[in-house]
C-alpha cells in the first residue's frame, strides 16, 4: 500500500531530502493536535532554509552519540580561537582543576572557550532535549531515565535496549566537551530528536535555547541536597586526585569557589527558569526521584511530548523503564564496571555509580559542618520560593 505524502510546513526546519518515510507518531509534530496513535507516513519535505538547524531524519527517540558515524572532521579546538578571552578572566585553583570566573561562575579552564562556542553557534531544533544539572546531583540517573523514555518505541524490547551495551554517558552528547573539543559537526549529524546534556547554569546557556521568542528545545533540570553533592564530588574527584580532602573540598564549595558554582547560583538560575517559563523548563529534584521514580518518569515523558499511553501504563511501560535504569542494574552492568567516558578528563565508568542513595553526608560532614552548609543555602534561596534541603 502506498504511504500517503505530507507537506510538511517551514518552520518544521527539517533537513533538506526529497521524502523520508518513517514510524512517524503524529502527536509530536505539534501540541495543538489531540493525540493520535502510531502511523506509518512518508513526509514530503519543505524546501530547506540556510538559516535553519539542519536535521539529518526522523527517527522514533534519540540515537546514541557513540553510533553517530558522521565523518566529519572536528573543528579546531575552542581554545585555539578563544585563548585570549580565557586568559584574561579571573583564575583560581580548585581541587587540582584550573577555574576561570565566567559570566558570574567558576568555570573549569578548559570548558570556558567551548562555552563561548556554544553560546555563539549553537543552533537549537524544536524537539532538542537539554537535561542540565550540578555536576553529581543524578547526571547519569536522568540521562538513563531520558534517553530510556524517550526510545521506548524504537527499542520495545529490553534485551535489545542501548543501555545495556553502552553507558548513558555514551548515549548523551556532553555539550560542555562537545563545543570545547570542535565536534559541533558530529553534533548536527545526530538525527532528531536530539537528547543533550550539560552542567552549564541557565544563565550561561545560548539566546538560542533561552530566548522568549525562541519556538521548541526543552531543558530538564535535576538538583540535590548540596550536602549529598558534596560527599558525591569528592569522591568522584579522588578516583584521580586521592589525596583531596573532604574538609578542603567543603570549604571550596562554601566559599563558591568550585567548578560551575557557587551551587546555589546554579540551582537558582534553573528554579527561577521554571517558574517564568514552566512549558519549557523542568525543575526536578533527585530525592524526589528516588521516592517515587515512576511519577516523576510520567512528568518526563509528558514534559517531553512523549506522553504514557493508556496501553503502555497498562503494559507495565513505566516500571520497565524505572526497572532498566535502576541504580542495581546499570552498576551491575559489565559496561558500566570497565572502560572510561569522558573527552578532558576520562573518569572510570564505574566512578559515576558509587551508592545512588540520599543523606550519606551524615557518614562524612559533622553536625557543624552539615549546619553551616545547610544555612548558607537557606539564606540564599531566602524570599525564592524554593524549599532549602
Amino acid at each position: 500500500m502506498q504511504l500517503p505524502i505530507y507537506s510538511a510546513p517551514n518552520e518544521w526546519n527539517l533537513h533538506p531530502s526529497s521524502v523520508i518515510t518513517t514510524r512517524w507518531r503524529l502527536d509530536q509534530y505539534t501540541q495543538s493536535l489531540n493525540r493520535f496513535s502510531a502511523c506509518d507516513v512518508a513526509l514530503q519535505l519543505a524546501p530547506f532554509s540556510s538559516s535553519m538547524a539542519a536535521i539529518p531524519t526522523i527517527t522514533s527517540g534519540p540515537v546514541p552519540f557513540t553510533d553517530v558515524d558522521d565523518g566529519t572532521v572536528p573543528k579546531r579546538p575552542a581554545k585555539e580561537e578563544f585563548g585570549d578571552l580565557v586568559a584574561a578572566l579571573p583564575r583560581k585553583q580548585q581541587a587540582g582543576l584550573e577555574l576561570r570566573l565566567y559570566q558570574g561562575f567558576w568555570l573549569p579552564e578548559h570548558w570556558v572557550a567551548g562555552t563561548v562556542v556554544f553560546q555563539r553557534r549553537f543552533a537549537p531544533r524544536r524537539d532538542d532535549v537539554i537535561l542540565a544539572s550540578y555536576p553529581k546531583c543524578g547526571t547519569t540517573w536522568l540521562k538513563a531515565l531520558a534517553f530510556a523514555t524517550m526510545t521506548r518505541d524504537a527499542y520495545p524490547e529490553p534485551a535489545q535496549h542501548p543501555l545495556l551495551r553502552l553507558n548513558p554517558h555514551d548515549c548523551i552528547p556532553f555539550l560542555d566537551e562537545i563545543f570545547a573539543d570542535g565536534q559541533e559537526a558530529k553534533l548536527e549529524k545526530l538525527p532528531s530528536p536530539r537528547l543533550m546534556n550539560t552542567h552549564m547554569p541557565y544563565t550561561l546557556l545560548p539566546e538560542s535555547v533561552t530566548g522568549a521568542d525562541v519556538p521548541g528545545c526543552k531543558v530538564v533540570y535535576i538538583c540535590r541536597d548540596p550536602k549529598d553533592m558534596v560527599v558525591s564530588l569528592w569522591h568522584f574527584l579522588r578516583r584521580r586526585q586521592p589525596e583531596l580532602s573532604f574538609a578542603e573540598l567543603f570549604e571550596h564549595v562554601c566559599d563558591g569557589a568550585v567548578a560551575v558554582g557557587p551551587i546555589w547560583d546554579h540551582v537558582l538560575t534553573y528554579w527561577h527558569a521554571s517558574l517564568a517559563r514552566p512549558d519549557r523548563v523542568l525543575f526536578l529534584k533527585y530525592e524526589d526521584l528516588l521516592q517515587d521514580t515512576g511519577r516523576h518518569v510520567r512528568r518526563l515523558a509528558e514534559f517531553v511530548g512523549r506522553p504514557f499511553l493508556s496501553a503502555e501504563e497498562s503494559a507495565g511501560a513505566v516500571e520497565g523503564v524505572v526497572e532498566l535504569c535502576s541504580f542495581e542494574k546499570m552498576k551491575g552492568l559489565e559496561v558500566n564496571k570497565k572502560g572510561s567516558s569522558g573527552a578532558y578528563h576520562a573518569m572510570p565508568r564505574d566512578a559515576f555509580f558509587r551508592k545512588g542513595v540520599a543523606g550519606d553526608w551524615v557518614n562524612h560532614m559533622t553536625p557543624d559542618m552539615a549546619t553551616r552548609l545547610d544555612e548558607i543555602v537557606r539564606e540564599k534561596f531566602r524570599g525564592t520560593g524554593l524549599a532549602a534541603p
